[in-house]
């Protein structure tokens, strides 16, 4: 396999790099396979459209379009090597329902196709009570005068299609395109239907995975389909990779990172940012059909292409920010929940720092303009560090000090959707139990044993509360919510509570922290005050509490014995 290839019926007007071929002649190349062109005409693993986007746009001079082309190749590149979106096949029969509740619909459709394309059934809306499955296994369970029937079928056509039939993949409704179109969807699902892993998913660090209490689902909440479907009472996710359409939106509105996109992962956005250091980068979504943008982009104006347009968040905007050392623009029509929470808190926080926004959102070809003419580099925002193997909100803590270092900025507000925030605990009821730790699955409560201290690190934790519900001491530990505070103390470890550890009356081994021991007592002391025994295993470790037990049961029974005597 050749890597990059570069095609134009016209040619090119300019050289670019030898390590690019460029042919004008399509025929030569039927027999060959690409990793990276231009054009999807060419055979090759991935279509970076954004290269004639920049070579038709860009006002760079001649030496560094010709950089930036091969650079374009070098991103699309690292993006397909650190891509995990896998694609799958399913077999799709020719059985097909139609859902109409007007015949001149049912007729328009039925005079578009051959008698030989579909095992056509036919039903009114008005008596469908569910439907389930995916595309491919779908079943739409009907009444049958009282009865419940179940049909069994590939796809669906609906007109002006309800939530129930759009939840899962296989329902296509002809007045959201054309009947046409919808026709020619079904035939190319029948001959080979294809769909890829859009999400990658860890359930360690999940915030609802096993939990006792439901204390995240957001990622079940925000899905537009069944993709994402959870258990209350196992409390237990499901992912269906064939009913998800890739937009991203459970991915950025995961506190933890527990759910990464796979058509670019974090690690991946890093190492595409690498190539953008003194660029503007310009966010484009696949949806926003970059080849059909004509607009003039200034000069250091760089493309990042990406598929879904959902799926970044606070992290990832801040990569980019910080790898380029500029403003970055966002094209796209449509905000998600947790990347608009994500553009404002970013963009907060650069503007009590730099007095500038960071992302720039442009929702149409005017916007686009205006964002294009405003852009402009941040002096001072450029960093770089290694963040492999960190954790979503650890990569977020490490680059956020870093604009913060010294400073005192305030306080800035997170979102609905989008939250941080601060532990607070009572150390007079704290017995250093340490469940909270046990809770805390992102790293931001831990306990350190060299000086038996429970401690806070406030730029990790991700509000979400299980260590509140969690704490079975009273009136103890709280959640000051939505907030992020922007000064050098937040992202440091800062001790919450602290004990010293209590040693057994008997052995001298230390094995609790005092508190806990004087709490046990305080509660078991007057029950326990009529034996003397009884009262000091209060004081005993787990070794010596059954032996003095035992002694005094002993002690006893001999006395009595003697007693008897």
């Amino acid at each position: 396999m050749q890597e990059f290839i570069y095609y134009n019926a016209s040619g090119l007007d300019f050289p670019i790099s030898e390590q690019i071929l460029v042919t004008k002649d399509i025929e030569e190349l039927k027999d060959k396979n690409f990793l990276i062109s231009n054009s999807k005409e060419i055979n090759c693993e991935l279509s970076a459209q954004e290269i004639d986007f920049y070579i038709k746009n860009t006002q760079d001079i001649l030496s560094n379009k010709i950089k930036n082309v091969s650079k374009l190749y070098e991103i699309a590149a690292t993006k397909y090597d650190f891509a995990q979106d896998i694609s799958y096949s399913a077999d799709i029969s020719k059985e097909l329902l139609l859902i109409t509740s007007r015949s001149e619909d049912y007729e328009l459709f039925i005079s578009k196709i051959k008698p030989n394309d579909f095992e056509l059934f036919s039903i009114n809306e008005n008596i469908i009570k569910s439907i389930s499955g995916h595309i491919g296994n779908l079943q739409v369970i009907v009444d049958d005068e009282g009865e419940d029937v179940t049909l069994n079928v590939s796809q669906i056509v609906w007109f002006d299609a309800k939530q129930i039939g759009l939840d899962q993949s296989g329902t296509f409704d002809p007045n959201l395109s054309s009947i046409d179109d919808v026709i020619e969807t079904l035939k190319q699902n029948i001959n080979a239907y294809s769909y890829k892993k859009f999400t990658t998913y860890d359930k360690e660090i999940c915030q609802y995975d096993g939990r006792r209490e439901v204390i995240c689902s957001k990622c079940e909440e925000v899905c537009p389909t069944v993709a994402i479907t959870k258990d209350d009472k196992t409390k237990t996710l499901t992912f269906s990779q064939i009913d998800c359409h890739g937009c991203g939106g459970c991915i950025s509105v995961c506190p933890s990172g527990a759910l990464e996109y796979a058509p670019i992962n974090r690690e991946s956005i890093f190492e595409m940012s690498k190539f953008y250091k003194e660029t503007h980068p310009l966010i484009i979504p696949e949806k926003m059909k970059i080849s059909e943008i004509e607009v003039s982009i200034k000069e250091n104006v760089l493309p990042f292409a990406i598929e879904g347009e959902k799926f970044l968040d606070e992290s990832s905007f801040l990569t980019i920010l910080q790898m380029s050392g500029s403003q970055v623009i966002f094209y796209s029509d449509f905000l998600s929940k947790g990347s608009k929470d994500a553009i404002r808190i970013v963009n907060d926080i650069y503007q009590k720092k730099y007095a500038k926004d960071a992302i720039l959102v442009a929702m149409n070809e005017d916007e686009l303009k205006n964002a294009l003419e405003e852009v402009s580099f941040i002096e001072n925002s450029y960093f770089n560090f290694n963040q492999d193997t960190l954790k979503k909100r650890e990569i977020f803590s490490h680059r956020l000090q870093k604009i913060v270092g010294e400073d005192n900025l305030g306080v800035v507000k997170t979102g609905e959707h989008v939250h941080y925030g601060k532990v607070i605990v009572n150390e007079s009821t704290c017995t250093l139990c340490l469940v909270c730790v046990g809770a805390c699955n992102v790293g931001a409560l831990v306990a350190d044993a060299k000086d038996n201290t429970l401690r806070l690190n406030p730029s990790l934790c991700t509000s979400c509360g299980y260590c509140e519900v969690s704490c079975p001491e009273k009136d103890c530990l709280t959640i000051e919510r939505d907030i992020i505070e922007l000064q050098a103390s937040w992202f440091k470890e800062s001790i919450l509570a602290k004990d010293t550890l209590f040693a057994c009356v008997e052995c001298g081994k230390e094995f609790a922290t005092t508190k806990a021991i004087e709490k046990i007592a305080a509660m078991m002391g007057p029950i326990f005050s009529v034996d003397p025994v009884k009262e000091r295993s209060l004081y005993c470790c787990a070794d010596c509490k059954p032996k003095i037990m035992m002694q005094s049961y002993f002690d006893k029974k001999n006395q009595g014995a003697n007693d008897a005597r």
